[in-house]
């Protein structure tokens, strides 16, 4: 499967890449598989059921909100953010539903969208499916997808067994593993940041990477900003205050000066005003989730502001060396909390910015996968337990201890000559096992951990 940089850093809605982001890509998948099939004219009723992490947390997370805008056409990267809560309370209000924006159906929620708390489907537990029927109750069209992490979603047709809408264009430097990447820098003289522009050419032209690149940064920068504007309590009701406005204007009040870690500071504000922003349902970057999306910004807005070597060529090569990084994470571990616990998440997202770090600021191969191996290895065992089911506590705090973790990797592996005994791939593969012998209580179902033993407020 080749995967681009552009899907693992994409545009979407908070709270969450596999609840929110992946559930609404699924049902605008189903809508417009009806239309295709000429079948939405005479669709009457679509029951969406949710099942494993996503009928646990679901509402803390706002699946249901993001069934709903997808079946009525909505994607992630295009949607109003500020237009969710009165466009869900209408439907709900109504009892309709528009299909694509334009075919009117009725909609029930006791009996339309389901959440299945304890039950869950074979593939992955970020499962759901969708039917469709006519008035007269014939079953229209039956499908079943999973939200696999980072807003990728796989499609199963329930009669032909799995389907994989994967891109199998064929690219220069195909990789799974760090030790292909290396391979592939070792043979070619390639950076790692030059092996994946050169695989991101087969889609599009040099000009067209960079600038998607730059208008992605722009997006984190905005979602910095609007966060650091922002006052009040976040939604959910755990009544979790927002603190990045005050700490913003207590930094900006003080000079630093006496203070050898005033800047860390900052980089806490800022994944603090990101995954403020993302939990309150805001516009963020999947990077390569939104559980974990304040940590790629935050090490960025390290380099541009605070390193006197920064430029918009570096804040390139920062995000293709990331996503390569979070390419080999993707295809020989996880990303998805549901699936391998928070390890997968702001672990992933601490190995990448870590990774890209260290790129930007003159570091060989070696030191570049030694940060990542750093930045991952003291997250193994990471649990995924939102209070509440939101992504709240301890998501928000946690993005800024991985950010500071990342440059603390970064300058680990620039301060060596690049040799380690551990090596990246091992490290994921032992993350992965991790995974698999972690108690799904412990693994985004808000059923253990602090999410059993903080009371809600």
């Amino acid at each position: 499967m080749a995967v681009s940089v552009f899907d693992l850093f994409s545009i979407g809605i908070g709270p969450s890449s596999s609840h929110t982001v992946g559930p609404m890509r699924a049902a605008l998948m189903f809508a417009d598989g009806l239309r295709a099939a000429g079948a939405l004219g005479d669709t009457a009723r679509v029951r969406t059921e949710l099942f494993g992490s996503l009928g646990a947390t679901g509402h803390g997370h706002g699946s249901d909100k993001a069934v709903l805008l997808g079946l009525e056409g909505e994607r992630p990267e295009d949607i109003d953010t500020d237009s969710v809560p009165s466009r869900v309370a209408a439907i709900r209000e109504t009892g309709r539903l528009r299909l694509l924006g334009s075919h009117p159906i009725a909609f029930t929620e006791d009996t339309d969208l389901v959440m299945h708390r304890r039950k869950s489907l074979p593939l992955h537990p970020n499962g759901m499916t969708f039917v469709a029927w006519s008035a007269d109750g014939t079953e229209l069209s039956s499908r079943t997808y999973y939200s696999v992490g980072g807003g990728f979603v796989l499609d199963e047709n329930a009669a032909d067994g799995p389907v994989i809408s994967a891109d199998t264009t064929p690219v220069p430097f195909p990789f799974r593993t760090a030790a292909d990447l290396l391979a592939h820098c070792a043979s070619s003289g390639k950076t790692i940041a030059q092996v994946m522009l050169a695989n991101e050419l087969v889609w599009r032209t040099a000009a067209e990477v960079r600038s998607g690149l730059l208008a992605i940064w722009q997006v984190m920068q905005d979602c910095v900003a609007r966060g650091c504007e922002q006052e009040g309590v976040l939604p959910g009701g755990l009544r979790v205050p927002r603190r990045a406005k005050a700490l913003h204007d207590k930094l900006l009040a003080e000079s630093g000066e006496g203070d050898p870690l005033y800047v860390m500071d900052w980089v806490s504000l800022f994944a603090l005003a990101v995954n403020e922003e993302n939990a309150s349902g805001g516009r963020v970057v999947t990077a390569p989730t939104n559980g974990a999306a304040g940590i790629i910004p935050a090490v960025l807005h390290y380099y541009t502001r605070f390193l006197s070597v920064a430029n918009d060529d570096g804040v390139v090569d920062f995000l293709l060396t990331a996503a390569a990084i979070g390419v080999v994470l993707k295809e020989t571990g996880s990303i998805s909390g549901a699936e391998v616990g928070c390890q997968g998440e702001v672990g992933s997202a601490c190995a990448m910015a870590a990774a890209g770090l260290t790129a930007v600021l003159g570091g060989s191969v070696a030191q570049v996968e030694n940060a990542a191996e750093i930045g991952l290895e003291h997250h193994l065992g990471l649990t995924c337990d939102p209070v509440g089911g939101l992504v709240q506590i301890p998501c928000i705090e946690r993005n800024a201890v991985g950010s500071t973790k990342a440059i603390n990797a970064s300058r680990m592996a620039l301060r060596g000559d690049g040799t380690h005994v551990v090596h990246l791939d091992k490290v994921i593969k032992t993350m992965r096992e991790t995974g698999n012998d972690m108690h799904t209580k412990y693994k985004e179902t808000a059923r253990g951990g602090l999410a059993l033993n903080v009371i809600e407020c």
